[in-house]
């Protein structure tokens, strides 16, 4: 039976036209068929119902809406320039606020390819005039756009915490050390490579003016600083947060808007543009992401009712793996996934199945909830069908084959801190238990 899934699924996955959804409906459902199990087909309204029936859910529309609210509202300029103000004066400074950016942004849309859609278009070219390898360039954009999806808050954090019952709370606040371990190491290597190769920067670079700077990126930074803080002292529940975030971020859009045109009436005008396409957009995007989750509750059913969770958790007591060795080979098998598969793909495919059984060898599950969601988004940067590797090629106008091979370093760096995080959970949890919300 798993077999028969695995074959529809991959056959139709490397066709890349099928929709995500589509092959996971259409394997499960197949498998019914051939497996004699047609008969509980009949209760999968039910079943599926009760499974995307989750308050929790109702956040990651309203944290995407979010972020293309800010994407047009002109947010990630405001947070350029702070990044700029902090780390432009620096050897390689444009590679620094490249980063910086990324982490401001991964507080506010927690979309690494909103991210990467959101920078590029900027950074890239700014950085190219200045004298930076085009290749260099585009791909330290990608790979600072992992740092997205794990700084909180998150999407595909939430979207985890749902399908394994896993506190969002827990992950948001598990990312933060993560993720800024991450933005370190590639603060890092750019210097590094700064220095060698020699990038523009230093005392002598032009930044902008340092008070108007400040109070145009104070109101945007507090948006991520009310989300995570109210999340994790638990004042709100992520959807909430979501919801708070939504309504700051029109707010603030508009203060931008009338601070650039002196008009309430055009400003509004122009405010209810942009939010009437924020809505298309995030209402595309909401759409096709609950059709997923509408044929991961048929996969996941159909895996329930043939005890394959059970069957490799068997596997896994009968070969003896520790925690850490299987986590490692977990992991080993996720990377591999993402760089042929989309996250959400491998997220409802796979995490169902390898995920329970790393939890009963004794690992954390906040622990093994972010380094999954971490290793997934790797496969975003990893060739050869990294979606944010499409994204910045596009924009760039990078080819998709020299942007693949000048982003190898930087997925060698990013690995090595997803390998310290495997084996120093600590790290991982301390943020959560600093505020109690795991013991």
């Amino acid at each position: 039976m798993v077999w028969i899934i695995i074959v529809v699924i991959c056959g139709l996955a490397l066709t890349g036209g099928v929709a995500v959804a589509y092959v996971l409906g259409l394997g499960a459902v197949l498998s019914f068929l051939a497996t004699d199990q047609a008969q509980y087909l009949a209760i999968l309204p039910q079943r599926v119902f009760s499974q995307i029936d989750v308050f929790t859910f109702l956040a990651m529309p309203l944290f995407i809406l979010a972020g293309e609210l800010m994407t047009r509202g002109g947010v990630t300029k405001v947070l350029i320039d702070l990044a700029m103000l902090l780390v432009g004066r620096l050897k390689g400074g444009l590679g620094h606020v490249n980063i910086a950016t990324s982490v401001f942004l991964a507080g506010i849309s927690g979309s690494a390819v909103a991210d990467a859609a959101a920078t590029t278009n900027t950074l890239v070219p700014e950085m190219q005039s200045r004298g930076y390898p085009a290749d260099f360039a585009a791909a330290l954009t990608a790979a600072s756009c992992v740092i997205g999806p794990i700084i909180p808050p998150s999407i595909v954090m939430i979207f985890y915490g749902a399908l394994m019952n896993v506190s969002v709370a827990a992950l948001f606040a598990g990312g933060v050390v993560p993720g800024l371990l991450m933005a370190l190491s590639l603060f890092i290597y750019n210097a590094w490579v700064a220095r060698r190769n020699d990038h523009p920067g230093g005392k002598d670079s032009v930044l902008p003016a340092f008070v108007p700077t400040i109070i145009k990126a104070l109101p945007a930074m507090a948006i991520p600083v009310i989300v995570v803080a109210g999340i994790v002292f638990g004042f709100v529940t992520p959807t909430e947060a979501a919801a708070l975030a939504v309504a700051v971020t029109l707010v603030l859009v508009g203060v931008y808007e009338f601070a650039a045109t002196g008009s309430v009436s055009k400003s509004v005008r122009v405010l209810a543009s942009k939010t009437n396409l924020s809505l298309e957009k995030s209402i595309l995007l909401t759409g096709s992401i609950f059709m997923i989750l509408f044929a991961a509750a048929v996969f996941g059913y159909l895996l329930a009712i043939n005890g394959v969770p059970e069957m490799i958790a068997g596997v896994v007591a009968s070969a003896d793996l520790s925690g850490v060795v299987y986590l490692l080979v977990v992991s080993l098998v996720l990377f591999l996934a993402g760089m042929v598969m989309d996250v959400a793909m491998a997220l409802v495919l796979l995490v169902p199945l390898l995920i329970p059984a790393a939890i009963a060898t004794g690992a954390d599950p906040v622990h093994v909830g972010v380094i999954t969601c971490l290793n997934l988004t790797l496969g975003l940067i990893s060739p050869p069908f990294g979606g944010c590797l499409m994204v910045v090629s596009a924009s760039s106008g990078v080819s998709y084959a020299r942007l693949s091979r000048a982003v190898i370093p930087f997925i060698g760096v990013e690995v090595v801190v997803l390998l310290i995080l495997i084996l120093a959970p600590d790290l991982t949890l301390f943020v959560p238990r600093l505020t109690g919300l795991i013991p």
